[in-house]
């Protein structure tokens, strides 16, 4: 690879030229940091130790047991914090970034500089409170944990420093003279999309599960059984389980909404002068994510059914990059939460740069007729199928599965006719100046615009039905996302034509003229 000489404004603002010799530590308050995370858990396992040897035993007794292994254990915690802090090392020159850590086994990582795609900072509660952060440094690159380096803790000052370093070829390979400044800030309004969400009737489940598994441990379980079943007195059954399952939702839904405060709160998007998106949010644990515009290939508009019923719809990046080893990949690629629908629109436009009409609410082509008989085959023979099966038991064990299946069969039907009803309208594709726009979907309806310079290759696919129906489903492969967007269910000849205009020359050696044909 050939050097690029760095801009002088960029050299002036580096705080870790070439020609500085001393490598740079992590924060010495690591041992700190990492007795208090060790002591979290160890004092609530000691607190439940006590108690149960505090019941056949002596108070004395039940801490001479705690008190001398929980001493221990973070004393051994705050070793490893101290030892971390000994032995890593980092220093950034002209071409690479250099780690040296590890404690049995010795790392020395060297990265190139140009190679790293995401410098992300995070800081939980105790983080927070010490003035130190994590930092994740990404390669992109689909390599499990050796796609990613972690330095933990730096201070929040030399954590910015270091990103701005990192990311300086951004700089230099972003857009010029663009206007920067914030695209969108945090609305409270906002709140009211969490709990439209599949999350909420999972969590409910998750609190009503966890109530009674402590309870059993406490051997408390029957009484509560007996005290939630006293509410309803001699209530049906069928009332009963309304109520629950009303109760659950609530529940669920509370627990959602505190989830989505927790990571969504003071939500920024920023465009920075150097060339980066910048995604700070979080209310306890903050989250500072930069993603560089030159690595932008596109956005989606993602509408979950529920927010979508509501008018919401959160906004993507397609970029690549982002496929790194970081637990909330989903979310590190998301700019903006469930927002309404015309802002998400909104937000794409600018993050695009596209001065005229958002290219996601740009008007759609239609798919055939035929497209709509698949949805709905799709829907009504998956129902049919979980019906057999519960007749067929319901024949060999016991009729009760034969009146769950005809009463189910009533609520499902209806619902997967509306459903592919719903998932055919949403079908449909254009194409503007710079974006391919696709669009499909009903549980989760996603509208893509990628830009057509960076699709690179196309995949065809047609089944034998679909070969009989005249209908294609054509595959925009790119480096970034998820590799490939589909245009699904399309006309044979125009899904075909929307290819070959979409990136000129690159599938017309494939394609073959009907009156050519055999």
């Amino acid at each position: 690879m050939t050097d690029v000489e760095k801009p002088a404004d960029v050299a002036a603002a580096d705080p870790f030229p070439a020609d500085h010799p001393a490598w740079q530590r992590l924060d010495r308050r690591a041992a700190l940091a990492a007795t208090v995370y060790t002591a979290g858990p160890v004092l609530g396992a000691a607190l439940i130790t006590a108690y149960w040897v505090a019941v056949g035993t002596s108070v004395g007794t039940a801490l001479a047991w705690v008190v001398a292994p929980s001493v221990l254990v973070v004393a051994a915690g705050a070793g490893c914090g101290e030892w971390m802090w000994r032995v890593t090392r980092y220093r950034v020159d002209n071409e690479r970034l250099h780690v040296h850590t590890g404690t049995v086994f010795r790392k020395r990582l060297a990265l190139r500089r140009e190679r790293i795609r995401s410098v992300d900072l995070t800081a939980d509660p105790v983080l927070r409170v010490l003035g130190v952060v994590t930092v994740r440094i990404g390669t992109g690159e689909h390599a499990g944990a050796e796609g990613t380096v972690t330095l933990w803790p730096l201070r929040r000052a030399a954590a910015d420093a270091l990103r701005t370093t990192l990311l300086a070829h951004a700089a230099r390979g972003g857009n010029k003279g663009a206007a920067d400044g914030t695209l969108v800030r945090f609305d409270r309004r906002w709140i009211r999309y969490a709990p439209l969400s599949f999350l909420t009737p999972t969590l409910g489940a998750a609190a009503a599960g966890g109530t009674l598994q402590v309870a059993e441990w406490f051997g408390m379980q029957e009484r509560v059984i007996m005290a939630v079943g006293s509410w309803f007195g001699l209530a049906p059954v069928l009332l009963v389980a309304l109520g629950l399952a009303v109760g659950l939702i609530v529940v669920g839904g509370v627990a959602t909404v505190a989830l989505w405060v927790e990571t969504w709160w003071n939500h920024t998007l920023d465009r920075q002068a150097d060339g980066t998106l910048h995604v700070r949010r979080g209310l306890l644990t903050t989250r500072s994510i930069s993603l560089e515009e030159s690595r932008l290939r596109g956005v989606e508009v993602v509408e979950p059914l529920a927010a979508r019923l509501a008018g919401g719809a959160r906004v993507d990046a397609v970029a690549t990059g982002l496929t790194n080893s970081e637990e909330d990949k989903s979310e590190s690629r998301t700019l903006v939460p469930a927002v309404p629908q015309d802002l998400a629109d909104r937000v794409a436009a600018d993050v695009l740069r596209v001065p005229g009409p958002p290219p996601t609410a740009a008007p759609l082509t239609g798919h055939p007729l035929a497209a709509r008989g698949r949805r709905l085959r799709w829907s009504t023979g998956t129902v049919l199928a979980v019906e057999a099966v519960l007749v067929v038991l319901g024949l060999l064990l016991t009729p009760v599965l034969l009146h769950i299946a005809w009463i189910s069969a009533l609520v499902l039907l209806p619902v997967a006719v509306v459903l592919a009803l719903d998932a055919y309208r949403a079908l449909g594709h254009t194409l503007t100046d710079s974006y391919l726009v696709a669009r499909s979907g009903t549980v989760r309806r996603a509208t893509v615009a990628l830009q057509r310079r960076g699709i690179v290759g196309w995949t065809v696919r047609q089944s034998v039905l679909q070969r009989r129906a005249g209908l294609v489903t054509v595959l925009a492969t790119t480096a970034a996302g998820t590799g490939a967007f589909a245009v699904r269910d399309a006309d044979q000849t125009d899904g075909l034509a929307l290819a070959d205009a979409a990136v000129p020359g690159l599938l017309r050696p494939f394609l073959v003229d009907p009156a050519d044909r055999g």
